[in-house]
């Protein structure tokens, strides 16, 4: 992975822990115009190498993204903050879709973002007749921001 900007890899993954905005998916539909959708995501480990990370996000198996990226697995991603002041991590590179028969992403996503799985929204999410998948976003370039020292000064 090629990473530019300020932020360190501890920072990024620090970053991305902690941040519960979701991560804006920009991909290519099958007519080649682009697409963007808002994602619930989470930052996991890819090998040994501490510097390495994926996204990873829960779906519906028949949500339009889904569609879209089994014809093309490039993506552009972006995780910002929406406040003063900005930092966020965005970069470009490759999803893959698994099954999640479980559920165990959205319902650790769920976690991460509610709080808990006792919500009328988590319950739907949950129905055991909905079938669910994994988007597992693995970044090759990714770009870092923080504006936090120029924005937060008086002047």
């Amino acid at each position: 992975m090629n990473v530019r900007g300020p932020l360190s890899t501890d920072e990024i993954r620090s970053f991305l822990a902690e941040a519960t905005i979701p991560v804006r998916l920009a991909c290519q539909t099958p007519s080649g115009t682009l697409w963007m959708v808002s994602l619930w995501y989470r930052c996991r480990s890819a090998g040994d190498d501490a510097a390495d990370w994926v996204l990873q996000c829960a779906t519906g198996t028949d949500a339009d993204v889904v569609a879209f990226l089994r014809e093309h697995e490039g993506v552009a991603f972006e995780i910002s903050s929406n406040h003063p002041p900005y930092r966020g991590v965005r970069g470009r590179g490759t999803a893959a879709i698994e099954p999640d028969p479980e559920k165990e992403t959205l319902r650790d996503l769920l976690e991460r973002y509610l709080g808990g799985t006792d919500s009328p929204l988590a319950r739907n999410l949950l129905r055991e007749d909905r079938e669910e998948v994994t988007i597992t976003i693995d970044p090759a370039v990714v770009s870092t921001w923080d504006y936090t020292d120029r924005m937060g000064r008086d002047e």
